[in-house]
């Protein structure tokens, strides 16, 4: 894996708006905390009101996973959930240039235990798609060293600052692109912790169908294979803002027992139920604008 170093060619005028966005974040990422999480919810309803096809999927998410609340409760939970994902964009870049003292200051840490008795042991960090991902990963991986898979973004300058702001979570920490599945199992089998997220809509080549929130839905059957051939446990990690508005409470569970199987179905029925499970305590925070439900079984209409 290519290390991740500055190079000239990012000082290419075609990135000078880049490096101005990546600059006014930075500076913007300083305010006190109370400033940030007000700004992004000013961000959050302005999306809400300007969002239209991101808009649609996520109402249509909402009602499919949630056909029990009224139209009314559906409508509150979209405006709560922009409302969420306009405070993520700030918590970027809390998560990437904050130091650890200052993000201590806002976080609960439970179940870390788990993690420590894995010690020297291949771990599969199992993550889910909250808004709240990148502060979550930031918070845990400043207690540890954590590897992570991430999509490797189209403009350089953004893909070096975004590795560059996950590296430095731990000075042991690496971040391995996501079609480096080599680079990753061979992580596991040196006993080191990498972090996945499999909850969302990968395409029919590395899926199966099963329910989630009773919804037929495309599944990686990854999550298993990762850990067979990794030889290494699945540990769940969730992360969610606090109720009262002062910061995060992030919960590290036991690791999956009997898990995997000899049964992919089985498995990733398993995963979908717990990453359903912890959706339903802070529905609002989940990342309903992905299209979980993009692929379709053949014959059957698309949703969105």
């Amino acid at each position: 894996m290519e290390p991740n170093r500055f190079k000239a060619k990012f000082l290419n005028p075609k990135y000078w708006l880049t490096w101005l966005w990546l600059g006014i974040a930075w500076l913007i990422s300083w305010l006190p905390y109370s400033c940030l999480m007000w700004l992004g919810r000013a961000i959050g309803k302005l999306m809400y009101c300007l969002a239209g096809r991101r808009k649609h999927i996520a109402k249509t998410n909402i009602a499919l996973c949630f056909p029990e609340l009224t139209s009314d409760e559906q409508e509150q939970m979209l405006k709560n959930n922009f409302v969420s994902m306009g405070m993520s964009l700030l918590e970027v870049g809390m998560a990437w240039w904050w130091p650890k003292w200052r993000l201590a200051k806002l976080s609960t840490i439970d179940g870390l235990e788990h993690l420590q008795q894995q010690e020297g042991k291949g771990t599969l960090l199992l993550a889910m798609h909250f808004s709240t991902l990148e502060i979550g990963a930031a918070l845990l991986g400043r207690e540890m060293p954590i590897d992570g898979m991430y999509r490797k973004h189209k403009n350089p300058v953004f893909d070096y600052i975004q590795r560059q702001g996950r590296e430095n979570y731990h000075p042991s920490s690496q971040t391995i692109p996501r079609k480096e599945v080599r680079t990753m199992l061979k992580a596991l089998r040196q006993g080191r912790t990498v972090w996945y997220a499999p909850d969302q809509d990968y395409g029919p080549k590395q899926s199966i169908f099963v329910p989630f929130f009773g919804v037929t839905a495309a599944t990686v059957t990854a999550t298993a294979k990762f850990a067979k051939l990794g030889k290494a446990k699945v540990v769940p990690f969730v992360q969610h803002r606090r109720e009262d508005g002062k910061g995060y409470h992030v919960q590290v569970l036991p690791p999956l027992e009997n898990f995997p199987t000899d049964d992919e179905e089985a498995d990733a029925v398993t995963v979908n139920k717990l990453i359903e499970m912890e959706i339903r305590k802070r529905p609002d925070q989940y990342m309903w604008l992905h299209r979980r439900f993009k692929t379709r079984p053949e014959g059957e209409a698309k949703i969105y």
